[in-house]
Parts: structure tokens; sequence; C-alpha cells
């Protein structure tokens, strides 16, 4: 009984053995020859985006697209665990049922036959048996080892051809850093955390404007409306806990800004869906730190802080750069040289890749720099040959599928290699003391300060285009798609140029003063005045005023977004609106 039993066992056990070895092999030689996700849709893609390129129902496409394929990585990945897993398991139990079965046999028998020649057949028997399953279960695991490596390198290809296809997607997380619940594949936009009420979107805004710095943003079912007296789509509001004149920045369920007076400069942390403070980082004992002279409008927490999901930095007017992990634990601090500027440092941080870009354009110095994100070390910097100090920001911009780190200075707009800082090209153009950000769309770069100019580079050669001389922005920064240029001024002028010629498409007057600048999302641009009025326009050819309304506070940041969430800093507090109450 026991022997059959063993016996039957050893047979079904072989069954499974050959048959996870055969998927297993098959399954190598499937993915090895084949691609992920089919290249001709991949093409067609590449070519809708370039004829229309701010077109969010084909950028909602590509980001399905991607997620699909990081989900077909992990069930892929998932069933050669499960599969290599099984073959293993079966392996051992057919070898056990098989000592099992030939307990009795192992010996030569006490019997007057030819004992020799029988022992000799059955210990053959058994041995090619055994050696026969043996092979196949480890040819079946070998295979499934080298799976792996083509499945992971296919897939991320694909996601990066998609992610290339247009800037605006890459808020999207490397492969190796998302996991099976992050990969979800029926909600394109979001992804479900540990509790049942709340979800997390993928749709980061990890700098000052977004990511990239552009004032594109790729959020869905933004709300255009909402009232801080009755509360109406108000999710939490909080005061601030010190002052700041920089802008918040949203990752996961987490919302970044920083605060500082004489006595203390510090990172805050708060929890995206409920406004609780969740920690707080002082920049303290930092060798060369002084507390610097600045004005009452720009203080000493002017720039944004920048983040890419592991590490958040910020950066004071004393010239401190703090970097701490998302929970707050300091990873490094330095100070880089206290600004010698008579209004106050304000130029916003931007994380490309393991580096941090810093431009430096002061009295003292004029630079841009790149700390490594890990240590704080310097990768490398670049002198500016700028003649006056600068507040604007850097933004990176793909031209080519290659990046390239734009920066407003007086006189020149400048690319450089992000990598290396290697210098592209440069068009002199503005004057002054630059506040604006360069905007960036389909190849061009738009710069524009007030008393100069708005000047329009081919990002491709640095060869200039056109130029423009109306309604130009003093602190607001200009933001463009692939037809229209948008700036707001601080006089109140809100205008709309062609941007492929410079030509004024329309103007409208407003009759308040804009410092925020506007982000384009869904299709809308939004845009809050000082006085805290918010005007909804449409981004496209008609540039229609949609919506305005006030919330009765001052308002000098610019507005981060996400999935149906906006948080937006006043002087006041910082609060978030939703279009799920």
């Amino acid at each position: 009984m026991k022997r059959t039993i063993s016996r039957n066992i050893a047979i079904v056990s072989a069954i499974f053995i050959v048959a996870f070895s055969i998927m297993l092999i098959t399954n190598y030689f499937q993915v090895s020859s084949t691609d992920t996700i089919q290249s001709e849709v991949i093409e067609k893609l590449k070519q809708a985006n370039e004829e229309n390129s701010d077109n969010p129902q084909l950028q909602e496409q590509i980001r399905e697209l991607d997620l699909l394929a990081r989900k077909a990585y992990f069930t892929n990945l998932d069933r050669l665990k499960v599969g290599a897993a099984i073959l293993l398991i079966m392996v051992i139990v057919f070898v056990i049922s098989l000592r099992i079965y030939f307990a009795k046999n192992k010996d030569i028998p006490d019997k007057d036959i030819d004992p020799i020649d029988d022992w000799i057949i059955k210990s053959k028997t058994r041995k090619y048996i055994i050696w026969i399953a043996g092979c196949l279960a480890l040819s079946g695991i070998l295979f499934a080892a080298l799976t792996s490596p083509y499945l992971k390198n296919k897939t991320q290809k694909a996601i990066s051809e998609t992610e290339i296809v247009t800037d605006s997607l890459n808020s999207l997380e490397p492969l190796d850093s998302l996991d099976q619940e992050t990969a979800t594949p029926t909600d394109t936009a979001a992804a479900p955390i540990a509790t049942d009420t709340i979800e997390i979107s993928k749709v980061t805004h990890n700098a000052f404007r977004g990511n990239n710095s552009t004032g594109i943003n790729n959020a869905k079912k933004i709300p255009t409306s909402w009232n801080l007296s009755s509360g109406k789509n108000i999710l939490w509001k909080v005061k601030v806990p010190r002052k700041g004149y920089n802008s918040p920045v949203i990752n996961g369920n987490k919302v970044f800004f920083s605060g500082a007076d004489e006595n203390v400069r510090e990172l805050f942390c708060y929890e995206l869906n409920s406004g609780k403070e969740l920690w707080k980082l002082a920049a303290k004992n930092i060798p060369g730190s002084r507390v610097p002279a600045t004005t009452e409008d720009t203080g000493l927490a002017a720039p944004t802080v920048a983040i890419n999901g592991k590490q958040v930095c910020a950066i004071f007017a004393t010239g401190d750069v703090i970097c701490a992990d998302m929970d707050g634990k300091q990873l490094w601090a330095k100070n880089i040289g206290v600004p010698d500027n008579h209004y106050g440092y304000a130029s916003s941080l931007l994380i490309f890749g393991n580096s941090l870009i810093i431009q430096y354009d002061n009295l003292n110095a004029k630079k841009v720099i790149s700390l490594d994100l890990t240590t704080g070390n310097q990768r490398w910097v670049k002198e500016r040959t700028e003649k006056h100090p600068a507040w604007s920001s850097p933004i990176i911009a793909y031209v080519n599928k290659k990046p390239q780190l734009i920066l407003v200075g007086n006189p020149g707009i400048t690319s450089y290699n992000p990598n290396n800082g290697e210098q592209y090209w440069r068009v002199e153009a503005m004057s002054g003391e630059p506040t604006p950000s360069p905007a960036y769309a389909n190849g061009i770069v738009f710069a524009a300060t007030e008393y100069a100019t708005m000047v329009a580079i081919n990002a491709e050669d640095g060869s200039e285009l056109w130029r423009n001389d109306e309604f130009m922005p003093e602190v607001s920064s200009p933001v463009a798609t692939k037809d229209f240029v948008f700036v707001a001024t601080s006089y109140g002028v809100v205008a709309s140029f062609n941007a492929q010629t410079g030509e004024l498409i329309k103007s409208m007057e407003t009759n308040v003063e804009f410092y925020s600048s506007p982000i384009i999302v869904e299709g809308k641009i939004y845009l809050i005045c000082t006085k805290g009025k918010v005007f909804v326009f449409s981004a496209k050819g008609d540039f229609s005023l949609m919506n305005s309304f006030e919330t009765g506070e001052k308002t000098f940041a610019t507005p981060a977004f996400t999935d149906k969430k906006i948080v937006i800093r006043t002087q006041e507090g910082i609060y978030c609106v939703s279009s799920e109450l």
C-alpha cells in the first residue's frame, strides 16, 4: 500500500515537473524573441504626440501604455517565481517518493538468482529517472532565471519609449522603484494605499511649477471653483508655522514647503489628505551659515523645495542647503556661500537624476551648481558671465529626447548639459534682474521679463526665432503649449501669443497684480493674483475666461496639483482644494 501511494505521487510529481519545465523554457523563448509592447503602437503614439503635444487624452493613453507595461512585467515576474518554486517543490516530492518506492530494492537480494544483473538493471533505472527529472527541472529553473533580465530589459525599454513621447510624463517612477501595489492596471492615475478610503495619485508636482519646472501638470479631475469662507471643496486649511514665499510641492500623500525667520530655517512635511504635520527639519549647525539682510517681500525662504520621491531638498537665503529622506531624517546639509543679494535669494531648486541643480546668480557669484543627492558633494559647477543677479529658476527641457538645463539671467538665456554643465547654446536678450523662469514646449524655449522682451529660441541649435515686447511679466513665469505662450503681468494684463510667430493673439485686463505663475492642467490655465482672486482660462485658441472668484487671502506662491486636488499656500496659511467633497 505504501509503495503504491509513493509510486502514484512520483508519477503525478513527474507530470508536474515536465509540464512546468516546458512552460518555463517556452516562456523564455517567447520573451527573448518578442517585444513587451508592439513597436508600431509606440511609433504611432510618438507621431500623434508630435502633431498634438498638448492633448491630455493622448497623454493619458501613453500613461496607460506605460502602466500596462509595468503591470505585465510584475505579472510575468510573479509567474516565473511561482513556477520555479512549484517546480522545485515537485522535484523534492518526486525524489522522496522514489526513495520510498525503491527502498526495498536498494540492496542486492539474498536469492539464488543472478542478483547482480537484476540489481544493476533496477539501479540504472532509478538513476536514469532521477537524472532525467533533475535535468529537466534544472533546465526549467535556469530558463526562468534567464527570462527575468530579458523581461526587465524589454519592459524598461518599452517604458522608456513611452516616457520619451511626452516630457510631461516624467513624474513616473523608474521600474525598479515600483512594486505590485503601485502598478494598478485599472486606475492609470492613482494607486490605493493601505486604507479603504484614501487613494494616492501617481501624478507628482516635484518642484516649482511642477515636474521639470515647466508649468505643465497631468493631474485629472481638478476643481474649477472653491470657497474658503463656506468651505466648498476645501479638504483642509491650516496656518503656516513660519513665513515663506515658496510654493508647495506634492509627492504621494505628502506636501512639502519651507519657512524661515532670523532664528530658525525649517523644511516641513504635511499629509496631503488631512493637512496634518508629519515632520519638520531645521537647518542648523551648518558651518558658514549666516543670516543676511533681506527685504520683507522676499524673506529667507523664497525658493521652492525639490523632491524625487526618495529625497527632498530645501535652500534658504543663508545659503544653507539641507536634504532629507521622506521620513524627515537629515541625509546631509551644507552651506554653498551666503548670497550677496539686496532683495534676498529666491531661485528654486530642481532635481535631475541624482543631481540637485542650483541657480546661484548673485552679486558675489554667478554660477550654476550640481550637487550629488546622496552625499551633497559637488558634481560640477559652471561659472556664468551674467551682469546682474537673477531670481529666476532653472527648468529641464527635453529636446530630441535629450535633456537640456535652461537658465535665464542678464543678459543670457543659456542651455547646459545637466549631466556635466557643458554649455550647448546662449542667446543674449534679457536686461535688469530677471525673475520669471523660462517656458518650453515643442522644441522652443521662451524667456521674458519686464523692461526687456520676450524671445523664442530654437532649443535644438540656439537660433533666435522671434521677439515681442508687448505685455512682459515682472515676476510671474510664462507657460507654453505647442501653439501658444501665456504671460501674466504685474499690472494685470494676461496675454496669449502665437508660439510659432510671436503674434499677440489676445489680451485681457484683470485690474489685479500677479506674482504667482500660471499652471496648465487639463487644458485650463490656473492663475492666482496677489489678492487671492483665482482665474481659470482656457488654454485653447479662444483663450477665454472660464471662471474667476475671490478667496480672500493674499497669495504669492504658485499652486501645486495632483489628481483631484490643488494645494495652495497663502500669506495666512496653506490649504487643499478637492473635487471629491
